[in-house]
């Protein structure tokens, strides 16, 4: 199987990289058969999202929940 390669664009500072945050909300929200580790694992390693942008985005995922079960 040949190797797949992430288009620049969608890397840090490339052009389609607010899509690329969009489609990883969704990604995290979809109701698939693959655990956390490999989610995280998949936007930070493969995607190149930083700790703080995939807590981001796990919170705008959670519409939120995550923040405020921090702050309650």
């Amino acid at each position: 199987m040949k190797d797949k390669k992430i288009k620049p664009e969608y890397l840090p500072g490339g052009a389609k990289r607010e899509e690329a945050r969009a489609n990883a909300v969704k990604y995290l929200q979809a109701p698939i058969p693959v655990t956390q580790q490999a989610r995280h694992e998949f936007l930070t390693k493969v995607l190149k999202f930083t700790e703080t942008e995939y807590l981001d985005l796990l919170n705008q995922a959670s519409n939120g929940a995550l923040a405020d079960s921090v702050w309650n």
